[in-house]
């Protein structure tokens, strides 16, 4: 079924994993949106949950945790990415965990990934129309600052939608979405800190320098957010999934069983508020 409704869908490097057992959940009970927003981490879960390849999300998380051609180190310092390009996205989309680009194509809504123009210091909403061209987007979006290189789009650089729209809901509301489903890889309670490496960012992003700026004040505009979701959710305009406790996975996360537990911390959470948000979407 497929509402007419924002999903919306926040970053957090592997904390995504929370995110994509409730993608899980929804593919489980034929729940499908007219328009979804992914950042980052989000962005990549987004993919597998529109060409509804179930568990494809997980797997690409935690079967490649000991290979070093995946996220490491290694990766970083020989190509200037802390999540190798070519593994993550050409050998496993294309031979390792083939994407299913037909079902992504029977999709009928709009898909959007999430970047930001390091030029400019805005945030891009990149359509994604076709999977075999359009990956540079996704990869774009989820691009962290410092482990990254910058993606190259036309004649634009990107970098990661979560340094200057962490969490799009007012994009969405924005395109015309009365109905918003949030999902947010931040527990309850959580108030983001300013960041502690800035002089480093000063460094790197010389020449742009309005990705200093956005790093600087990214904790300003990440709670500024937060408090509009809420008045949102207030308002009816937003259902808000979020994780109830902190989680020790990190952004770059080895362990595999605490990717597992998050991952059926997100499916269980998606099924304890099942019958809450089938009143919400439609009513």
């Amino acid at each position: 079924m497929m509402y007419q409704a924002g999903l919306v869908l926040e970053g957090g490097g592997m904390k995504g994993i929370y995110t994509a057992g409730i993608l899980d959940f929804f593919l489980d009970k034929g729940i499908d949106f007219s328009s979804v927003y992914g950042v980052s981490a989000g962005a990549c879960h987004m993919c597998s949950f529109l060409s509804k390849q179930r568990g494809r999300a997980l797997d690409v998380n935690v079967d490649y945790l000991d290979c070093r051609r995946y996220c490491s180190v290694e990766s970083l310092l020989t190509t200037g990415d802390v999540f190798n390009v070519n593994t993550c996205y050409s050998l496993i989309p294309d031979y390792l965990h083939p994407y299913d680009h037909e079902a992504f194509e029977r999709y009928t809504g709009k898909a959007y990934a999430v970047a930001t123009n390091i030029k400019t210091g805005l945030p891009e909403y990149l359509r994604l129309r076709d999977m075999r061209k359009d990956i540079v987007k996704v990869r774009a979006s989820a691009s962290l600052p410092l482990v990254s290189r910058n993606v190259k789009i036309g004649n634009k650089l990107y970098l990661d939608g979560g340094i200057s729209d962490a969490i799009p809901l007012k994009k969405s509301i924005m395109d015309g979405n009365l109905k918003n489903v949030v999902i947010m890889t931040k527990e309850e309670g959580y108030v983001r800190k300013p960041s502690s490496y800035m002089e480093l960012v000063k460094l790197r992003y010389l020449n742009y320098p309005k990705v200093y700026e956005l790093m600087r004040d990214r904790h300003i505009n990440y709670n500024e957010t937060l408090e509009y979701i809420e008045r949102q959710k207030e308002c009816g305009l937003a259902f808000v999934i979020r994780p109830k406790k902190f989680s020790e996975v990190g952004r770059i996360e080895k362990d595999k069983q605490k990717l597992l537990a998050l991952y059926e911390e997100g499916y269980q959470d998606a099924a304890d508020c099942y019958e809450e948000l089938m009143v919400y979407l439609e009513r």
